[in-house]
């Protein structure tokens, strides 16, 4: 099957010349297969590291962390506080920038104090095709993507996750909550938790897979997939909805009808 020789081609490009690696573990499909791959080509000498940054929801580290037993690699959890860096809570057009390069000196760190060389990411090729200034401050600190050096996909990712019988294979792309707060609007503590909760209200109400709450200070934009869309259309439930992002300090509540898409607000 083309996702076995896929697959076998990220683990040779572990093997190849690389005997120690760290892989930035997001609790996502794609850093998922590329840890995967690691620990397949190096055994135990790959550490997955998860940065608990202030900003990724619970969701997402349970994820990580949930992966990582999946797969039996090494795992840690670097935790840090990015809304103390003033150029990322400026919230301009770099903030994935700023986050980023804190990130990957994060990540540089750790694996200097032990001693590794090689650095990766999950970043497919499909990523390159979007406004990601991240993607650049991880290049910027050495972080190596193997998975776009060999031309994979997303849908080339997800058919090798499903294949290795990973629990994120189906699991829709997520970003950072800061994501949600338009740019030029302060990221804050309290806008963050807003938007965590506001999602996990909205995902317990209709049980969805892929919800966006943007916070537009006063109000709430709702995104979600085009493809769950009309599973909001309950009156009652739409009723409870509205009343309970309302007690969190929004004063409108709306439904953006184009459904969810990835680039910046």
């Amino acid at each position: 099957m083309s996702d076995d020789i896929d697959f076998a081609k990220v683990v040779s490009w572990f093997k190849n010349d690389h005997d120690r690696a760290m892989v930035a573990l997001s609790g996502g499909v794609d850093s998922a297969v590329v840890a995967l791959a690691a620990k397949q080509a190096l055994g135990d000498n790959v550490l997955a590291v998860t940065a608990n940054y202030s900003t990724l929801s619970r969701e997402e580290l349970k994820s990580a962390d949930n992966v990582a037993k999946e797969i039996g690699i090494n795992h840690i959890t670097v935790k840090y506080n990015e809304l103390e860096n003033e150029n990322f809570v400026k919230n301009d057009r770099l903030r994935c920038y700023h986050c980023r390069m804190e990130l990957g000196a994060y990540l540089v760190s750790e694996a200097n104090k032990r001693n590794i060389p090689l650095i990766v990411d999950g970043t497919n090729l499909d990523d390159l095709s979007d406004y990601r200034p991240g993607i650049s401050a991880m290049r910027a600190n050495g972080i190596r993507s193997p998975l776009v050096e060999l031309g994979m996909n997303k849908n080339k990712v997800r058919k090798m996750a499903k294949s290795h019988a990973l629990s994120t294979y189906d699991k829709p792309s997520n970003s950072c909550l800061a994501s949600r707060i338009p740019t030029g609007i302060t990221v804050t503590m309290e806008r963050i938790k807003r938007i965590e909760m506001s999602e996990i209200i909205v995902k317990s109400i209709f049980a969805l897979k892929q919800v966006r709450v943007r916070d537009h200070l006063d109000l709430a934009r709702i995104e979600v997939g085009l493809n769950e869309i009309q599973l909001l259309f309950d009156p009652v439930k739409l009723n409870l909805l509205n009343s309970k992002l309302k007690s969190l300090g929004f004063r409108y509540v709306t439904i953006d009808l184009s459904g969810y898409h990835s680039n910046e607000i």
